[in-house]
């Protein structure tokens, strides 16, 4: 059997093979990678992100899947055995060594040296939008990618469409509904930014 090269992240690999993480939340394993990372050297907004990511990898091979019912908050994964035609190739951590988290911690002492103009609640209102447009961007490329895969079914098995159908609409669906989330923060946060 002719095996996949599956490149992973080596400190999510390690928590992962702990017992207490054979179920786990994006938060749990969010926190837990991030007392792995040196202090301040990250935003818990990026470490999420990067762990859902990793999550997500795992189950489009079939490593994880959903405990449950699917949730939009607070959903529980379960770790399953090693796909067998996976090679696993741990990699150190590219999280913190990355480009774009040593330009977001300059940018941040950028802002931090800047004099402060509005109210704090107007600051913390941005910071919160600018985590929800991040969110929002990746559970739309999540969403969209599902929907140009259902659409790849239909071209090359033809015969599935029928029974498969009712999902690629309900992905459709929330694909057209994140679409209009991200456009609503967008929008807001330049209302925010002109005020």
């Amino acid at each position: 059997m002719k095996q996949d090269s599956f490149e992973f992240d080596r400190q999510l690999h390690d928590l992962l093979c702990q017992d207490i993480h054979r179920e786990f939340t994006t938060r749990r394993l969010r926190d837990a990678y991030a007392a792995l990372l040196p202090p301040s050297s990250f935003r818990l907004a990026d470490v999420r992100i990067y762990v859902y990511e990793h999550i997500r990898r795992l189950i489009r091979v079939g490593w994880v899947e959903l405990a449950g019912e699917p949730q939009k908050r607070g959903q529980v994964f379960r770790r399953l055995e090693k796909p067998q035609r996976l090679k696993l190739v741990l990699v150190d951590s590219r999280f913190p060594k990355s480009a774009d988290s040593v330009d977001v911690l300059a940018n941040e002492e950028k802002e931090k040296s800047r004099p402060l103009s509005g109210s704090v609640e107007e600051r913390d209102a941005q910071a919160r939008l600018q985590t929800m447009l991040k969110e929002a961007r990746l559970d739309l490329l999540s969403s969209m990618g599902e929907t140009e895969r259902y659409k790849q079914m239909f071209e090359e098995m033809p015969h599935l469409r029928g029974r498969i159908e009712a999902e690629y609409l309900e992905v459709r669906d929330r694909s057209s509904k994140l679409l209009g989330h991200l456009r609503a923060i967008e929008n807001t946060l330049k209302t925010i930014s002109i005020a």
